[in-house]
């Protein structure tokens, strides 16, 4: 088999290869996905080899050899040793054997150097660059030659994973240059035959062992629901971190739930919990990356609760005041409670009051009560929650009818004393006037008395109006009538009224009497006068004797 008729049709094959090799890697390389490499590969196969040179057989005569086109080696093998760096370089040791039966031409390579690899989930593609000891010999049927020569290997392949650990490499291409020297043999001034250089094509194809190296790493996904408790109706987002994919990919996400509606397409789902039973639910996220044949998928739930809508309770208010019952023009201080049976926060506000006048800030309020008619004010407030519910209560204030207004003394009646001669006496009329003083002392054992002496300036007797007074307290309380009134509760004093009169007041328990105008009487500096100390017979006819 002969891949190219002379060494320039080789090398532009090979160059040619080596290009499609070149557009692959690059393309291969955007396309990479795992970052699982092994440490070591192992490659034996198939190795077909055009030499690609003339060399020089020796006749006896370096100016006259024989020249020799060495014959493509279908008979061949193949194997080299890679220690992987990382996913992409390596170094790689080659040895490669050929021969050709009916020439006993064979062509011995060992060879090092770097190794590139793009590796994607379908293929992988590789370039080498080798320095190479050659060793070639062969047998024309006049000499037995060999010759050692140094050169180099470039050119690439491809393989194909079947397993982890082994791939199928389909081809490898490379270019074969070798420099010997055969001055042994050839005069210099054949510079051509003393100095070949091979340029040669080897191909390849066999079986890639693997070993060692980081296992493969399982995508994962994390999800996650914020908030995880809600109330029906409100709304929650689910989120998905995926990890361990290739990042050059484009993930897919589908998104499930049990609980409420979910939609998403991405790495964020929202879930509508309208219309939702209450109770807990989970919502799950499948990831997947669609141009990854192995390993290219993963999922994560993530739980959530949904809670019952809270009762709609209205608030719970009551109202008191302090004090509940005041006079007119008095202040209440009216104070509010208010809770939500719900535990939702309330304000307490809009005071109102049926009479007075009401001001209040939160949640208490005073009540001025002036101007109110007596009777009962109703004071009210209404109590609202974050919901707007509403709750009103109401406190009761009494206004009392005003009490009445404190006793006073009063002038019962008055005695006049018109006799010219005994001015002071206490005649018939006024004994009758004072009858009636003593009912009204007995009848009200809380009364007392007070009895105002007055006198006419015009009269001439001294204490003319002390005497008329005390004249007066003898007939209730020693007098003929014997009325038994205690003496203390009669008080004697006397005025400045202008007139021949005593006047008689009477002041209730509690009461005071209004003394203006009037001087106390010294009862031990006045006598009482008695006119009639007799029986009522005598008292007659002493007053026909007298007359």
């Amino acid at each position: 088999m002969s891949l190219c008729c002379n060494s320039r049709a080789g090398r532009e094959t090979l160059i040619g290869l080596s290009m499609v090799l070149m557009l692959l890697f690059t393309a291969s390389s955007a396309l990479a996905q795992s970052d699982d490499n092994s440490k070591l590969d192992v490659f034996v196969g198939y190795q077909w080899l055009h030499p690609g040179a003339t060399v020089p057989v020796s006749t006896g005569d370096p100016s006259n050899p024989i020249y020799f086109k060495l014959p493509d080696m279908a008979k061949g093998s193949g194997g080299a040793l890679t220690y992987n760096f990382d996913r992409h370089w390596g170094l790689e040791a080659d040895l490669g054997y050929n021969r050709d039966t009916p020439s006993s031409a064979s062509e011995w390579t060992v060879s090092g150097g770097p190794r590139l690899m793009a590796r994607t989930d379908s293929a992988a593609f590789f370039l080498h660059t080798l320095l190479s000891y050659n060793r070639v010999s062969y047998d024309n049927g006049i000499s037995l030659s060999g010759n050692n020569g140094i050169g180099a290997i470039l050119g690439g392949g491809m393989d194909l994973p079947i397993t982890k650990k082994l791939a199928w490499r389909v081809f490898d291409v490379d270019y074969v240059w070798t420099r010997h020297n055969y001055a042994g043999l050839v005069a210099p001034e054949l510079p051509n035959l003393q100095r070949v250089s091979f340029e040669g094509t080897r191909l390849r194809t066999g079986l890639v062992f693997s070993w060692g190296g980081a296992p493969a790493v399982t995508p994962a996904a994390t999800c996650s629901v914020q908030p995880s408790e809600v109330m029906v109706g409100e709304p929650l987002t689910a989120t998905v971190a995926a990890t361990n994919f290739n990042p050059k990919h484009t993930l897919t996400y589908s998104w499930t739930g049990n609980g409420g509606s979910v939609t998403g397409k991405d790495t964020t789902a929202s879930i509508d919990t309208n219309n939702a039973a209450p109770g807990s639910y989970a919502v799950t996220a499948h990831v997947t990356d669609a141009k990854a044949k192995n390993n290219n998928e993963a999922s994560c739930s993530a739980n959530y609760t949904i809670k019952p809508l809270p009762p709609k309770n209205p608030p719970s208010m009551s109202c008191s005041a302090s004090p509940s019952s005041v006079q007119a023009g008095a202040s209440v201080s009216v104070t509010c409670s208010c809770t939500s049976p719900d535990g939702v926060s309330v304000s307490v506000g809009s005071w109102t009051a049926s009479s007075g006048t009401i001001n209040g800030s939160g949640s208490s309020a005073t009540l001025d009560t002036t101007g109110a008619a007596p009777g009962s004010i109703s004071v009210g407030a209404t109590c609202t929650d974050a919901r707007g519910l509403t709750g009103q209560a109401s406190a009761q204030v009494t206004v009392e009818n005003p009490p009445p207004p404190p006793p006073k003394a009063a002038k019962l009646s008055q005695c006049d004393f018109p006799n010219e001669k005994k001015p002071w006496r206490v005649d018939n009329t006024c004994k009758a006037i004072l009858d009636d003083v003593a009912k009204n002392l007995q009848q009200n054992p809380d009364n007392k008395l007070v009895i105002v002496g007055n006198a006419d300036p015009a009269e001439k007797r001294k204490n003319l109006a002390a005497e008329r007074a005390v004249d007066s307290k003898f007939y209730l309380t020693q007098g003929e009538a014997q009325q038994g009134i205690d003496p203390s509760r009669i008080e004697v004093r006397t005025g400045s009224g202008g007139t021949k009169t005593a006047e008689y007041w009477i002041v209730p328990s509690g009461a005071t009497f209004d003394s203006t105008g009037t001087e106390a009487v010294d009862e031990s500096k006045v006598h009482a006068v008695p006119d009639h100390p007799k029986p009522m017979a005598k008292k007659k006819a002493a007053a026909m004797k007298g007359n």
